[in-house]
């Protein structure tokens, strides 16, 4: 757990509380991700899926540093950033399941979820798709004078795409409120990152003039403050920020990659990654530190694991929804309020 002093002005260090939650957020991600496992394999689960196992620490950290009605884009891998960012695990669970009661009324799966009211304004399936989404909702921040923030979400996969630069240059050009947060999960798909990607992540943003950090993504509170020292940035109108955060995903690039991708990631690896998992460090920081006990880190896990089990049941009664609005809200309404 991180113990340095803060330094930076606006930023202060959690209470007990904020830091007992952030340790309920990354159970809760945990346990709703490796239903979401056990679902696939069962066959009970929809389309593909890419978990976020391990990568816990990153959303949390993240979020925590959020308000409200601040907004993130996310990607492929985006479960945990919705649940950190407020969104339920029920309609979490009846989205990725396909029902009606689901974020999206089940038409967007787990890769195309939406929910405005919590300042998510979309997964995405196309790599780096939300970035230049995430940079549009800073401008529209910034033209309107609210002194939101707007983090994007993006793995190091993503860092290569051309649109990442474009999206850097304009935000640079134009001091927009925008925070970019490359989960570096040390692998684009199947391949090694350092067989595709040059250089530290961290560091593309300085010729246009963007301060880069690269932190531990393993530690949630590390995250928290390198966020909470963009976001107070961002707030007072000096522009964005990129944030590397250094993590691993436990499972494949997406659930049953095993039939087709092989075995490429090394033993010893992926046991040297899962000894610095985020969740028990993080606990273990807090019992040392007087935060919580075991008993009531138990109960935390108890009732997050209870949770994720009823969101199952209240997807499978919750109803698919109708063929026949398989063509509405594609579009927004028009000023005249005809459906478009």
């Amino acid at each position: 757990m991180t113990t340095a002093a803060v330094t930076t002005p606006g930023v202060t260090t959690p209470t007990a509380e904020k830091q007992k939650d952030m340790l309920r957020q990354m159970i809760r991600i945990r346990r709703f991700e490796e239903k979401l496992a056990l679902l696939f394999k069962r066959g009970t689960l929809p389309g593909f899926v890419h978990l976020y196992l391990g990568e816990e620490a990153v959303a949390v950290g993240v979020c925590a540093a959020l308000r409200p009605d601040d907004r993130i884009t996310s990607t492929h891998r985006g479960h945990g950033h919705l649940i950190a960012k407020g969104a339920t695990v029920d309609r979490m669970m009846a989205e990725l399941l396909g029902r009606v009661d689901g974020y999206c009324r089940g038409k967007g799966g787990s890769m195309h979820i939406v929910s405005f009211d919590l300042g998510i304004m979309g997964t995405n399936g196309i790599v780096g798709g939300g970035i230049p989404i995430g940079t549009g909702s800073a401008w529209g921040d910034q033209q309107q004078g609210r002194d939101t923030v707007t983090v994007v979400f993006f793995g190091d996969g993503a860092s290569n795409q051309g649109v990442f630069f474009e999206s850097m240059n304009l935000a640079a050009i134009w001091k927009l409120p925008v925070i970019f947060v490359c989960e570096n999960n040390g692998y684009s798909e199947w391949s090694p990152s350092e067989t595709v990607t040059a250089g530290r992540i961290a560091d593309r943003g300085t010729p246009m003039g963007i301060p880069g950090v690269q932190v531990d993504g393993n530690d949630v509170e590390a995250v928290r403050m390198a966020t909470a020292t963009a976001v107070t940035r961002a707030r007072a109108g000096e522009g964005p920020s990129l944030i590397e955060a250094r993590t691993y995903r436990w499972h494949g690039h997406n659930e049953g990659e095993e039939a087709f991708a092989g075995n490429y990631r090394p033993q010893a690896e992926q046991d040297e990654w899962r000894a610095k998992e985020p969740i028990a460090r993080y606990g273990d920081a807090l019992i040392a530190a007087g935060v919580i006990d075991q008993d009531e880190w138990d109960a935390i896990d108890a009732d997050e694991t209870r949770a994720v089990e009823d969101s199952v049941d209240f997807a499978e009664n919750s109803p698919f929804p109708d063929a026949e609005e398989a063509l509405q809200h594609l579009f927004a309404d028009a000023t005249n309020g005809a459906d478009q």
